[in-house]
């Protein structure tokens, strides 16, 4: 079998399991948004199947190029298109089009325009009814508000909707990874998919979507890296972490590498100084208000429990055995030490062992997390993909086969 029989045939796998999942997750997910996702996704993940079979019988010189176009219309069929249904739908009065994270994203957007921060305090949420007090809570960076501001100011539209902004940041830094890219690495069509159409991607930014324009930014970081641009990688990866704290390792093991190389004096005041700049309002204003939700909601000191409660190994410790929360906290903190004992004894010299540690570490860190979710696998599983796409020998490889004339 040909190197482009063998992508064609892992492609149809991709599509058609696609496919399944979708179909399933749109008559079954007792999540409605989910359901409204799959109902639509799954005829994406059909057509594009259909199409990769076409192309194993035809087999052009141009494949591999096709083969990108298609992962990338295949995302605005499985993704973006059911997001928009989903943003109208909201608009015109529907409130099962959307995950609860979208509605907190907003609520920070409002909260930051009417009081300068966009966090409640714990008095403010104690003062919420019951079944409220969990919406109260908004556990990401104040970054994270910015796309919430356009509902914030201009009202109830399908264009307001968070969602719509999360996809944008997502498509602009994706595909400026990628076109970085093209020209000194193999052409990046599994590295497309893996931040694109692979069903734990699509669904997350169809039904809520905070967590794609964070690993969006944090591929761009290290694209930016691999062709030595580190002054912007750190602007691309410090946005991120002012988004979002899982940004943060990135950001660590990007700052090793730097450093490393002897870029530091680039990467690190926009890596480290964008976040801590996006801390000084709230800061300012109320900054118990921060520590509570950003520090105690997620360590499970808040007033309500995080309903991320995917069945992993640190939930599963945490919840069936004696001292679960203290076990699976130090088997957590373990392995952050691992990681960064190998981080200072082997640190990565190159963007593709930067992209290995952040995949490898983020996965450790999901497994063994009390609370976490399911959807927080598409950072590794990009990470992991983008790694052998950035290592150094896929990019011999792709120097030694691309034509000179």
């Amino acid at each position: 079998m040909t190197k482009l029989a063998t992508r064609l045939t892992v492609d149809l796998g991709l599509y058609l399991i696609s496919a399944a999942f979708a179909l399933v997750t749109g008559l079954t997910s007792t999540l409605l948004p989910h359901r409204g996702w799959g109902l639509i996704a799954w005829w994406g993940y059909l057509a594009a199947t259909l199409v990769v079979l076409v192309q194993l019988l035809v087999r052009s010189a141009a494949a591999d190029r096709f083969r990108a176009w298609l992962a990338w219309a295949t995302w605005a069929a499985v993704a973006l298109v059911p997001m928009v249904v989903e943003a109208v739908q909201r608009a015109g009065g529907r409130t099962d089009r959307a995950q609860e994270e979208v509605l907190v994203v907003e609520a920070m957007g409002k909260s930051l325009v009417e009081h300068g921060t966009p966090y409640l305090s714990r008095t403010e949420i104690a003062a919420l009814p019951l079944d409220e007090r969990l919406m109260g809570y908004r556990p990401y960076q104040p970054g994270m508000a910015i796309f919430g501001l356009p509902r914030a100011v201009a009202g109830d539209h399908w264009w307001t909707d968070a969602r719509i902004w999360f996809a944008i940041t997502a498509v602009l830094a994706v595909g400026a990874a990628v076109t970085l890219l093209r020209f000194s690495h193999p052409f990046p069509v599994r590295a497309i998919q893996a931040a694109t159409v692979l069903p734990v991607t699509a669904l997350t930014l169809a039904t809520g979507g905070d967590d794609i324009p964070v690993l969006a930014l944090c591929l761009l970081a290290l694209a930016l890296a691999a062709t030595g641009r580190f002054g912007w990688s750190g602007v691309a990866v410090g946005v991120a972490a002012a988004a979002k704290l899982f940004a943060f390792p990135v950001v660590a093991v990007l700052a090793v590498l730097a450093v490393v190389t002897g870029r530091g004096r680039r990467f690190l005041p926009f890596a480290v100084g964008l976040p801590v700049l996006a801390l000084v309002p709230p800061l300012l204003v109320n900054a118990d208000s921060l520590i509570e939700n950003v520090l105690r909601f997620p360590l499970g000191h808040g007033l309500v429990t995080s309903p991320a409660q995917s069945p992993f190994p640190g939930y599963l410790i945490a919840q069936n055995l004696p001292g679960g929360h203290v076990l699976a906290a130090a088997l957590l903190g373990g392995a952050a030490l691992v990681i960064g004992w190998l981080l200072l004894r082997r640190p990565p010299r190159d963007a593709g062992a930067a992209a290995w540690f952040c995949g490898w570490g983020l996965l450790a860190a999901i497994l063994l997390m009390p609370t976490t979710r399911f959807g927080y696998l598409l950072y590794p599983a990009a990470f992991l993909v983008w790694a052998s796409l950035l290592s150094p020998a896929a990019q011999e490889t792709h120097r030694f086969f691309r034509p000179t004339a």
